[in-house]
């Protein structure tokens, strides 16, 4: 992936100028922007601090500082009251739990309903409330894995490595209905969502494969081992932010081409206790991209805060919500040292 900035810098912490126009047709004859809708959404309105820090929000934050906001219970009614509070979020990334592949020992949890339409349709009532939530400059952005239905029921063997992965019996375990959920079928969940979010209105406005390097290999004999997940980036409205120089790729010639939508980004090694976090390589177009300056960052889904944690580093507000306080505890804990050592940059 491209490093960071136009000119493959890193940008310091909070140093967002707005994006320049993609072309020249977007130029006034006196050197202005033309008024446009396009043009307009290079320029978003941030949700003011004063309705960040909402008292009424912050009574039910497990952790709130300046710049984040920690709320931990099912994600529907973390939403609800954030919309009820009036702010208004630039960019969303997330990866919710994917379908019978992990148990996190939580009442309420998703991805272990009995038929794999159940968890699309919960996954689309929680995207349909965090629409309520976006800007309508904002984007949407969802990283989300596959599943195989094995139909063979519980997991028998002795090994540690597939022990992990098979809990016990699994939805994928259970016999199937012989059309859809059949032994072996590749379900296709991550596009049959984004169709889902299609017909509920989104735009989708790529597909990006993330491939993995040098990956695990699939213990199988009959198909070509897994190597790639994808990223969805959809957004509401046809008119929206997004910073290609950010996260572009800078030629000899100074032109700046856009990213391409396959990354080639190692899996995070692991973060506290969680049991699949996100890599920051993963998430680093998407906010960097998408988020303007004084933005905010939603993850839904916020498990081991990785979201939150770059959102931070890169001067940015931030907003995590999550059903396990474990990880809202280790979440908190990051931030806190992140804090301490802001405020000690700063002398105070």
């Amino acid at each position: 992936m491209p490093q960071d900035g136009a000119a493959g810098t890193r940008p310091s912490a909070g140093r967002r100028t707005p994006p320049l126009p993609p072309t020249s047709a977007s130029v006034s004859g006196d050197g202005g922007l033309k008024d446009t809708r396009a043009n307009r959404a290079l320029h978003p309105e941030p949700t003011p601090q004063e309705v960040f820090q909402h008292p009424g929000l912050l009574r039910h934050a497990y952790y709130a500082d300046e710049k984040s906001i920690v709320l931990h219970g099912d994600v529907r009614n973390s939403l609800r009251r954030l919309i009820a509070a009036g702010v208004e979020v630039d960019c969303i990334v997330t990866s919710p739990p994917y379908y019978g592949q992990r148990d996190y020992g939580i009442d309420g949890q998703l991805g272990l309903e009995d038929h794999p339409q159940e968890f699309i349709d919960r996954l689309v009532d929680v995207f349909g409330l965090c629409a309520a939530l976006l800007r309508e400059t904002g984007s949407l952005w969802i990283n989300i894995g596959d599943t195989y239905w094995s139909g063979k029921g519980a997991h028998k063997s002795g090994e540690v490595k597939q022990g992990a992965r098979r809990f016990g019996l699994r939805p994928q375990d259970r016999p199937g209905d012989g059309t859809w959920t059949r032994p072996k079928q590749l379900l296709l969940i991550p596009h049959r969502l984004a169709i889902a979010l299609q017909e509920q209105g989104w735009l989708v406005r790529n597909d990006v494969v993330w491939v993995k390097p040098h990956p695990v290999p699939d213990q199988v004999r009959d198909r070509c081992s897994i190597s790639h997940e994808y990223v969805f980036h959809l957004t509401k409205s046809r008119w929206y932010y997004y910073d290609r120089h950010a996260v572009g790729r800078p030629m000899p010639s100074g032109r700046v081409l856009p990213a391409l939508d396959t990354w080639e980004v190692p899996p995070a090694a692991g973060n506290g206790t969680h049991k699949a976090s996100f890599s920051a390589d993963l998430i680093r177009i998407p906010i960097l991209a998408t988020t303007p300056a004084q933005g905010i960052v939603l993850d839904p889904f916020n498990g081991s805060g990785t979201s939150m944690i770059f959102a931070r580093e890169h001067g940015f507000r931030s907003i995590g919500i999550d059903l396990s306080e474990q990880y809202c505890e280790e979440v908190a804990r990051a931030l806190k040292k992140l804090d301490a050592a802001e405020a000690l940059g700063r002398g105070v």
